[in-house]
């Protein structure tokens, strides 16, 4: 007979099985490094970002340094956040020719070519306000005369040699804006990773003070979406999917896993998540208190979100990850 042992137990005790049968395995092609670069400044500059341990706002050759040591570990993709000198109500350094995303991604591509270097595309680190468009003199956010500005910043990363820009803003339409735009330019190869499913959420904490682009005043309740709501979530993907997105994001991940898996039920399209510098804190803070093995955790948070449908997952260990080759 099959005796008293649940066959999956049998087989987690046959040496050498339980790597062959593992169901859900996280790769180096799986993960995607953000970096967050600072526009002019010393040659070679790392400015620690208090929050976020570990993590560092970087000047440009500083940028290719730490880069250019994750490419040699094995990394395959960046997602790159700037950081300009100044600041205003429109947002004009985000579309400048020569901005800090557009000089940073030049040089990468020149420097590693094989890299996939994506861009983020938003202006809440651009505008003096730190919203995500354009605001009236009443302080609202207006959504259709912030669409030309995301698009001519999408189009300037993909001049700049960009692989794939990621629209992060949630302004309604800009997708469709961001791929006419890429069409008529002659970058209609040019694929488009939206940021579908972007809630707001406390987690984005550290990122505020990464990338300096917390709010002014008010907060993005208008436009980035409730934490109560999932079904809106399969909304804005359809409507991302029907306006020419090519992957589809769901940020924060890990307290959006259920998000993400309903997603992934209901779409073809390949899925990215994002783990959130919230989530980044949290597992670094805990791991050097010694409350939790930090290297357990954080491979077992990425390994959670993976099963739960990601094709691709940021994450700001993936270069910590590479470089201790912590993957099997």
């Amino acid at each position: 007979m099959g005796g008293t042992f649940y066959r999956g137990r049998r087989l987690r005790r046959a040496a050498g099985l339980r790597a062959m049968l593992r169901e859900t395995v996280l790769r180096a092609e799986d993960l995607i490094m953000p970096y967050f670069v600072l526009e002019g400044g010393q040659s070679k500059f790392r400015a620690p970002i208090g929050a976020m341990p570990g993590q560092c706002q970087l000047s440009l050759e500083s940028l290719q340094e730490e880069i250019g040591a994750a490419v040699e570990a094995g990394l395959r993709s960046c997602m790159i956040f700037g950081l300009p000198v100044k600041k205003d109500e429109r947002g004009t350094a985000a579309y400048a020719e020569n901005g800090v995303v557009q000089t940073a991604v030049r040089r990468l591509k020149s420097a590693f070519p094989r890299l996939v270097v994506i861009t983020d595309v938003c202006l809440c680190a651009y505008t003096a306000h730190g919203h995500c468009g354009l605001v009236t003199p009443e302080g609202m956010v207006q959504n259709d005369a912030t669409l030309p500005l995301l698009a001519r910043t999408a189009l300037s990363h993909a001049q700049a040699g960009a692989d794939m820009v990621a629209p992060s803003d949630m302004m309604d339409g800009r997708v469709a804006a961001i791929r006419r735009i890429l069409d008529d330019n002659g970058f209609a190869q040019l694929p488009v990773l939206s940021y579908a499913a972007k809630y707001a959420s406390a987690y984005y904490g550290p990122f505020r003070e990464a990338a300096d682009s917390a709010p002014r005043f008010g907060d993005r309740k208008s436009y980035q979406m409730d934490p109560g709501n999932a079904r809106e979530a399969l909304r804005e993907a359809a409507a991302d999917t029907a306006e020419g997105a090519d992957i589809l994001m769901v940020k924060p991940a890990g307290p959006y896993l259920d998000v993400l898996r309903a997603l992934r039920d209901r779409s073809d399209l390949p899925l990215a998540a994002y783990q959130v510098s919230g989530e980044y804190s949290m597992i670094k803070a805990a791991g050097m208190q010694g409350w939790i093995d930090e290297t357990a955790v954080m491979l077992e948070s990425l390994l959670s979100i993976k099963r739960a449908g990601a094709d691709l997952i940021l994450s700001y260990f993936t270069a910590h990850i590479l470089q201790n080759r912590l993957l099997p």
